[in-house]
């Protein structure tokens, strides 16, 4: 069944009547569930429903010089609430974090059509069991979210991004060693090979600050062989170069698994360690680590899919939602 609800009141009502009938919940439409409810830019909070798109929610907030620093691909199309039912990220996401960190209240539709809250609009709320990070990144197989408050930050004045092209993985290895150990503090630290069939790897430094700050740091990579400014343009490819596959790990062993793909194209997040990829080549199969992307998207990092699939019985004992890939 697809629901394609014009209120809250009319979603919870439909997922009550499905839960009676026990009649799965296959999909469902939030896209009239699209308000701005609140913009406190004093306090450097905003809620919204989730049927906003991300890029109009930012559009909103930069009048006030603010922002969500969440950046995954496509933010024109993608909801608020498919943005937390995911945890997209892209680049930023080495300097400023995932969505888990600026979402401060969750409003949800639990499988049996209750309402929920959890969280606070206060910042330093710590009272309560913290529910809401349970959802984020559940895929809607736990409850599905309808409002979300976030703690923002305030638009950097200026960006700038450097690239160094490496000849070999080894010489990318060595500049991200140079990186880390040095002074500069990235937000963005990604490592491709786009568009596919190039020749070597790119890596790509950005950061953000005032001024005087980026032209600082911008500096500092020159010196360690980050000559040519670039843009992040390579990030909006990821679908363009079907890269379908995600594998997330320890960032120290990224390189070798980058090894591993046999030069298939890749986006990686070299700080987080985690490599969006587009398979194997030809006559190929690397054997390439078990993705932990479900057990990311259920909040469990931990690798347990057992205890997703506990979370899931216990939220949604007949299945009416959507099942969580495990």
């Amino acid at each position: 069944m697809h629901l394609k609800p014009a209120s809250v009141e009319e979603l919870a009502k439909l997922i009550a009547d499905a839960h009676a009938r026990v009649e799965k919940v296959s999909s469902f439409d939030l896209s009239a569930l699209n308000r701005l409810l609140e913009h406190k830019a004093e306090d450097m909070t905003a809620t919204v429903e989730a049927g906003m798109t991300l890029a109009e929610f930012q559009q909103r907030l930069a009048t006030h010089r603010q922002w969500l620093p969440i950046d995954p691909p496509n933010a024109d199309q993608l909801t608020v609430g498919a943005l937390l039912a995911t945890n997209a990220s892209g680049p930023r996401r080495f300097g400023y974090g995932t969505v888990r960190d600026y979402v401060i209240r969750v409003k949800a539709v639990l499988a049996d059509g209750r309402l929920i809250h959890s969280g606070s609009k206060v910042v330093k709320n710590v009272a309560g069991y913290d529910l809401m990070k349970l959802f984020i990144g559940s895929r809607g197989s736990l409850g599905i979210i309808v409002e979300v408050t976030f703690k923002l930050r305030p638009l950097p004045e200026t960006e700038a991004f450097a690239m160094a092209r490496c000849d070999s993985l080894e010489k990318a290895d060595k500049l991200i060693e140079a990186v880390l150990n040095s002074d500069l503090m990235p937000m963005v630290l990604d490592l491709h090979n786009l568009p596919p069939g190039t020749g070597p790897f790119t890596l790509v430094l950005g950061f953000a600050g005032t001024r005087q700050e980026v032209e600082w740091q911008m500096a500092g990579a020159a010196e360690l062989g980050f000559g040519e400014r670039t843009s992040l343009d390579y990030d909006q490819s990821i679908g363009a170069a079907n890269l379908t596959r995600k594998t997330s790990g320890l960032p120290s062993k990224t390189i070798s698994v980058i090894r591993r793909l046999n030069g298939a194209p890749c986006v990686v997040r070299v700080g987080n360690g985690i490599i969006y990829h587009g398979g194997t080549s030809p006559g190929t199969k690397p054997d390439l680590p078990e993705s932990s992307e479900a057990h990311e998207q259920a909040g469990t990092d931990s690798g347990a899919p057992e205890l997703a699939q506990r979370l899931k019985d216990e939220f949604d004992p007949k299945h009416i939602l959507p099942e969580l890939p495990l």
